[in-house]
């Protein structure tokens, strides 16, 4: 009897394995002297306490991480240095790190409704090849922000001059009548600015980035500040401006070759890049994720130097709902992926392919069986056969240099035709191409573009609120010849949104409320379609201006059961006064759209 339960035994655990027993080790941080509201500096005792952490525990093993309540503060002493590349970023290195969560699995970062703190130039939190991470209920904030608030006190625009006082948390001075900000490690000469109306914090109308007066200024009093060649009439007192320079050297939080990271009650209200950054990631899930200001009576006007949320070379799935993304100095979602530029055809199956925009270089892009499409850049015309890398290579001059060129080994012979000598050839990665759900998310008072959507998944952008967004609200682009960030998309549902007075200002591809706009420089030599599989209903659009779908290259777009209301909240300047306008379109469903009440046939 024993040999026969033996047996049976037996052979359950070799049908049915069993699987080794999860341990779930929670980790106080007050248990280790890491408490809040002490001013102290905890960057180099929690970098201790993780990799003390990390060092004890198993893939088996469950991680939680407990902040108490309260203000943590993070110095760039004692911190991590490490030397990473950051698409859509400034590639300098090393970069310092207040917390990083580096090849740990199953580990939960528990704030509880902590404050993170940051001082200097520092990336927050980098989430490195981990795996089955949930950070929650915390914030990440910097005590100086590189971008430098101001408030027009006069404006002489005869005189061409403008005197201004600086927000009570900037710390400046003046050196040859330059102003420069200030902080712990760094000073910075603001070039640009964004201008913000004092009581709504809505962009200043028609008024995008502007020029700012930080070049032969004097000091009339401390905090108060005369710009002596600075002319521009729109400035009225007590317009709020943003000034800034063009760097984005580090996200708030930095996610790199993850899978399975959730994002909950997380709030990012300043970095000096794009608020989260994530690239070559698999299934991020944010709820309730937001970069936004600390609540109606925050006296900042801005958020981020870039980007709220931005994704590079993701698969899996992209989720986020149920956030706030107000006051950043770009988009609040881009997702996309990297051309390579065929540099070389080496023989019928190999290749070089380059990395061409300055900020997008240095990590890897594709590994072995991925499959890939090649596109015409200046038609942006897709070759039918797809391949598959049978091999890939990054191409280095020293063992330390940052990874610009890869060598490219393909399965199946390629197309006599996709070789550079005979024209500009894109490579785009489809394996790494991500399904995408936006939904109940409010975004606002933004530079730039709402939401940008570059995938062939399925995408759907469903019951948000686009309110304000300086320029266009939706972009569908791709573009293998300036950005090089792929690609097109085939099955995009746009519904039951609601727009209140979008494009304000003209920025890159803002040709209406909806703007589906790829970079082709040669339309006419175009065979083929970029974009395809387009579904835009029910939603509504209170607008001051004429133009709320632009469509350029598609092969089947739905525009249907949409409510148009024109109000007069600012005056209509686009140059494009059609409603709906269309360059090689295809296949259009345009039906029972009302305007001003009215059911409208919109052709």
């Amino acid at each position: 009897m024993k040999k026969i339960i033996l047996l049976v035994l037996l052979t359950f655990s070799l049908i049915f394995p069993l699987k080794a027993q999860t341990r779930t080790k929670v980790y106080q941080l007050s248990a280790y002297g890491i408490k809040p509201n002490t001013g102290e500096n905890i960057s180099p005792l929690l970098g201790k306490l993780l990799k003390e952490i990390k060092s004890k525990s198993t893939d088996q093993d469950a991680i939680v991480i407990q902040f108490k309540k309260g203000k943590y503060n993070f110095h760039p002493e004692g911190a991590l240095k490490r030397e990473y590349y950051i698409s859509n970023h400034d590639q300098d290195n090393p970069k310092t790190v207040g917390i990083e969560l580096d090849h740990f699995k199953n580990i939960t970062l528990d704030g509880n409704g902590a404050d993170l703190m940051f001082h200097g130039r520092m990336i927050p939190l980098a989430l490195i090849e981990s795996q089955n991470v949930k950070i929650k209920n915390l914030s990440i904030d910097f005590e100086k922000p590189q971008i430098t608030q101001i408030k027009i006190v006069e404006n002489d625009p005869i005189a061409g001059t403008i005197i201004y006082e600086t927000a009570p948390w900037v710390t400046y001075k003046i050196k040859d009548s330059v102003l420069y900000n200030l902080g712990e490690g760094w000073e910075m000469n603001p070039t640009s600015g964004i201008a913000f109306e004092n009581k709504t914090k809505h962009i200043v109308y028609n008024s995008g980035d502007i020029r700012v007066g930080t070049k032969g200024v004097t000091e009339l009093s401390p905090g108060r500040i005369k710009a002596h060649h600075w002319k521009n009439k729109m400035l009225i007192p007590g317009t709020v401006i943003a000034m800034r320079s063009w760097n984005r050297p580090t996200p708030g939080i930095f996610v790199h070759k993850g899978k399975n990271i959730t994002l909950l009650n997380v709030k990012v209200h300043y970095a000096e890049g794009m608020g989260l950054l994530a690239q070559l990631t698999e299934n991020i899930y944010m709820d309730g994720f937001g970069v936004c200001l600390r609540g109606k009576n925050d006296p900042r006007y801005f958020t981020t130097q870039a980007d709220a949320t931005h994704f590079s070379g993701c698969k899996g799935e992209i989720v986020s709902k149920n956030g706030l993304y107000e006051g950043m100095m770009d988009d609040a979602i881009n997702i996309h992926g990297t051309y390579l530029k065929m540099i070389k055809r080496l023989d019928d199956r190999t290749v070089i392919g380059r990395y061409m925009e300055g900020q997008s270089y240095g990590f890897d892009w594709g590994i072995l069986k991925d499959t890939v499409q090649f596109i015409q850049s200046k038609t942006m015309d897709l070759w039918d056969t797809k391949n598959t890398i049978a091999a890939i290579t990054p191409i280095k001059s020293n063992p330390g240099d940052p990874i610009k060129e890869f060598k490219i080994e393909f399965t199946n012979v390629l197309d006599k035709d996709i070789d550079p000598s005979k024209t500009d050839v894109g490579i785009e990665n489809l394996s790494w191409t991500p399904t995408v759900v936006f939904t109940g998310n409010t975004i606002r008072n933004n530079r730039a573009r709402g939401a940008l959507f570059s995938t062939p998944k399925p995408t759907l952008v469903a019951d948000n609120l686009f309110d304000h967004t300086s320029g266009s609200a939706i972009v569908l682009c791709g573009d293998s010849n300036g950005w090089y960030e792929t690609g097109s998309c085939r099955d995009v549902t746009i519904r039951n949104n609601t727009f209140i007075n979008a494009l304000t200002s003209m920025y890159q591809f803002t040709n209406a409320v909806i703007s589906i706009y790829p970079e082709i420089p040669d339309l006419k030599g175009q065979k083929k379609y970029f974009h395809s599989g387009i579904k835009i209903e029910n939603n509504k659009f209170d607008t001051f201006d004429q133009p709320v779908l632009y469509a350029k290259s598609v092969d089947g777009i739905v525009f249907k059961n949409n409510n148009i209301t024109t109000n007069t909240a600012y005056p209509a300047f686009h140059s494009n006064k059609k409603r709906v306008l269309f360059e090689r379109v295809i296949g259009a469903e345009l039906g029972n759209n009302k305007v001003d009440g009215k059911v409208t046939d919109l052709k």
